[in-house]
């Protein structure tokens, strides 16, 4: 430790661990370094694009006893990076977007003034200099009126965290309210951009988490996981009664008043149109069934457990699925018991996120071993792009349910054209189309949930979002592959997004398993943070 009771988060130089991906292979390891640096920082300058990488990064406001003075100056919180001059520029732009309280800039000359100064001039958090070498006291004077504090002479005592520990970081943030931490993009490279945000958590006071026993008998009394947990267990109850109506009666006296048709009728119409119909339907209800499961288990691990980001993707995802019922308005076709599913819940999904989760909740493991987290990040990235690819098959979907309403497979299924079965009931298009843009709707809120709870969950020892991911894809994936089978529609490029997707699933939950899923071993954390129940 120094002595101005900074700690410093490095190695010994400025030598770079080389990195396993393919950008570092393709461009070099610094070249690669000051591509993402650059990227970032870029992002973070338009409008809009500071949030996306806080939000991507889950950088949430520090704990208040994070704050500090350092090298005279106030902090919001006493965690920092340091970086060589060549990359101050964007790692100024940055570092603070993804959770650091000020940004030193080491070994400063005479022949880095210029670009530190133009660097400072966009800063977010405080610019401290250090200068090195036999100019330092004129490197000092020139800069003083340019940042925030220039920080002369090096200190004998400095001690170096091991590796960037997020729990013995967080210890010593926590332990002496005098200590800061500096991040170099070693660290950064090692423990990834999300770093400064697990340290926080870790350092974050949490308390035991409620049970269901604690939740009291009267609405008023009831928190807002709660809430959410209805809603999720509604999705799940409301898809499972979409299937047994699709696979009894198929419609119900609502739909026969529309279509001025019964199932005999339809079927003598087309004799595939009927199982075309349960095959659309029961996808449906799939998906609603998922989207319950990845409701529920944000509700009850997220929310409950005050994680801001777990409130996040619920009423994103809501945001998104819940207004595809004015789909149907466009199709003068209102189901009363979509309606009214949609009438009860939405309500109480606001309930569930109308407030932020007040006291955090949460107990915080390590990384663990290195090579069980390299493959942890990726079937992160590789169920990131799942939930991508499902994003863009609901708005296809929608896109085709509001236009086209069938795509050519599915004509080839039906033997007819469209323009055949329009002139066999004038009202069958309409018909067929509103269950193709509800299905797009819901397809687009399960796969914002799952992309969100991917990018911003995956920590470890977090099982409930490797559960919720397994169960979801289950509930979504099984019953599309099966219903087609059953039906006979097998048509290999039709269902080959469906397969792709599986396997991308699989492959992804396969690699993060021993990561989401570790044992909660007792974890080193700051004395004064009690571990949640």
């Amino acid at each position: 430790m120094a002595g101005d009771g900074t700690v410093v988060a490095t190695m010994p130089d400025w030598t770079y661990h080389p990195l396993r991906g393919m950008a570092s292979r393709l461009l070099g390891t610094r070249r690669s370094q000051r591509l993402a640096l650059r990227t970032m920082a870029t992002v973070g300058s338009l409008p809009g694009g500071g949030w996306l990488i806080a939000r991507a990064f889950g950088h949430r406001h520090p704990p208040s006893h994070l704050a500090g003075v350092v090298a005279g100056v106030p902090v919001r919180t006493r965690l920092g990076a340091v970086v060589p001059p060549h990359v101050a520029a964007a790692a100024i732009r940055a570092f603070p977007l993804l959770g650091a309280g000020f940004v030193e800039v080491s070994p400063a000359g005479l022949a880095d003034v210029e670009q530190i100064r133009a660097a400072s001039a966009r800063r977010r958090v405080p610019i401290i200099v250090h200068p090195g070498g036999a100019d330092a006291s004129a490197v000092a004077d020139t800069l003083k009126d340019h940042v925030d504090a220039v920080r002369v002479g090096d200190d004998p005592a400095l001690v170096y965290t091991p590796d960037g520990d997020v729990p013995e970081t967080a210890r010593i943030l926590s332990a002496d309210r005098a200590a800061t931490v500096l991040a170099t993009p070693a660290v950064l490279i090692r423990e990834g951009p999300g770093w400064f945000a697990r340290v926080t958590e870790a350092a974050t006071t949490t308390y035991p988490a409620p049970t269901l026993r604690s939740v009291g008998r009267h609405p008023r009394s009831w928190p807002p996981w709660f809430w959410g947990l209805l809603v999720g267990l509604g999705m799940i109850g409301a898809g499972i009664g979409a299937a047994a109506i699709t696979l009894g009666p198929v419609l119900l006296w609502y739909d026969r008043d529309f279509l001025g048709l019964d199932v005999d009728q339809l079927h003598h119409i087309n004799h595939h149109l009927v199982h075309f119909l349960q095959h659309d339907r029961i996808t449906m209800a799939g998906t609603m069934v998922a989207i319950g499961v990845l409701y529920v288990g944000l509700a009850h691990g997220g929310i409950r457990r005050g994680w801001p980001w777990a409130r996040d993707v619920y009423l994103i995802s809501g945001l998104v699925g819940f207004p595809s019922l004015l789909y149907f308005l466009g199709f003068g076709f209102v189901e009363p018991l979509h309606t009214a599913v949609t009438v009860v819940l939405f309500p109480m999904l606001l309930l569930a996120t109308w407030r932020r989760p007040g006291q955090p909740r949460w107990t915080l493991l390590g990384t663990g071993p290195v090579r069980q987290w390299h493959r942890a990040l990726v079937g992160q990235l590789l169920m990131i792009c799942t939930g991508v690819g499902l994003f863009i098959g609901g708005v296809v979907v929608s896109v085709v349910g509001l236009t086209g309403v069938f795509v050519p497979s599915d004509l080839a299924f039906l033997g007819a054209g469209a323009a055949e079965l329009d002139a066999a009931n004038s009202r069958l298009l309409d018909f067929v189309a509103h269950d193709r843009a509800g299905f797009g709707g819901a397809l687009m809120a399960a796969a914002t949930a799952i992309v969100l709870l991917s990018a911003w969950g995956w920590r470890r020892g977090e099982a409930w979002v490797w559960w919720s991911l397994l169960l979801a894809a289950a509930a979504g994936f099984l019953p599309a592959v099966v219903v087609h089978g059953a039906i006979s529609y097998t048509d290999l490029l039709h269902l080959a997004p469906v397969y792709f997707g599986m396997l991308l699933t699989a492959v992804a939950l396969a690699l993060a398993r021993p990561y989401l899923c570790a044992h909660r071993e007792p974890a080193r954390q700051p004395q004064h943070v009690r571990s949640s129940l």
